[in-house]
């Protein structure tokens, strides 16, 4: 099975039914074991991304939050969010297929903190220069929640 024309055919798809350009196939020993296109403007959920409906299902399926045999076949890639999922599951390999440069004289997306492509210089920023207002409120009960943990983990 070809897993790119795969992926391809799956982003086309939700494109044509109204959806954003992008999925996600994963696999496993050779069979597609989760696949997902980019659901956000379907559901108007900003985290309906295609890596991370498909890894949320490979997940469920295997019964593990490790995907490290499979293989994850993505259209572009990966925003920050999704890699950042990515690097959670951990495959063996993520295979991707456009880069955002080659897409971006046909699809653009822009939100009031957010742009893809100055994004990576925004993440790298302390966060007390970031441009989304973010703010620490200590408090030292938090603290009792991660010493709880390991306590019930060691």
């Amino acid at each position: 099975m070809n897993f790119l024309r795969r992926t391809i055919d799956l982003a086309m798809k939700n494109v044509e039914e109204g959806g954003r350009p992008f999925a996600t196939v994963i696999v496993c020993n050779g069979e597609v074991i989760a696949e997902s296109p980019n659901r956000v403007a379907q559901t108007q959920d900003p985290t309906a991304h295609a890596e991370i409906l498909a890894i949320r299902d490979a997940c469920t399926k295997l019964g593990t939050e490790h995907l490290t045999d499979c293989d994850i076949y993505i259209l572009a890639s990966p925003c920050p969010m999704c890699l950042g999922a990515l690097y959670y599951c951990s495959p063996r390999q993520v295979i991707y297929i456009v880069t955002r440069e080659d897409y971006a004289q046909f699809y653009h997306d822009d939100r009031k903190y957010f742009e893809l492509n100055t994004f990576y210089t925004e993440f790298s920023k302390p966060m007390s220069e970031h441009r989304l207002p973010i703010i620490q409120q200590q408090d030292d009960r938090a603290l009792r929640v991660y010493q709880r943990w390991q306590a019930l983990n060691s």
